[in-house]
């Protein structure tokens, strides 16, 4: 559990590169944002998430759900889900708009070019 990131994940870090290519400039987990969001963008009021499909119990293909320790596992993986539902329910609230991305779209980039526009392009 040491090893696992909470930040500068590969998916994040390509959501980034993605965001920064197309020239929007943006913010890193600001603290005063309800969530930590992974990318913030203050003047426009939008944050974007980059969920992991494991940890956020995303449900496709590439999420598989652990075998062992199931006691350990399943709280863990839904106080994960309680938890976002929470966050983007207090984003809303403050007039923040959110999107999540998840690690399993960035399979195709140009799909996830496109809903970063339209989400920011707003």
């Amino acid at each position: 559990m040491s090893r696992v990131r909470s930040a500068d994940t590969k998916p994040e870090l390509e959501v980034r590169r993605i965001v920064h290519g197309m020239g929007y400039r943006y913010r890193l987990r600001s603290a005063d944002v309800p969530g930590h969001p992974d990318l913030v963008f203050r003047r426009r009021k939008k944050v974007i998430f980059v969920h992991g499909c494991f940890w956020h119990q995303h449900g496709c293909k590439q999420y598989q759900m652990p075998k062992s320790r199931l006691k350990f596992w399943l709280p863990k993986l839904e106080k994960n889900v309680a938890r976002d539902k929470k966050v983007l329910k207090e984003l809303r609230a403050s007039g923040w708009k959110a999107l999540i991305i998840w690690e399993c779209q960035l399979k195709s980039k140009p799909r996830v070019k496109n809903r970063i526009s339209r989400f920011l392009g707003e």
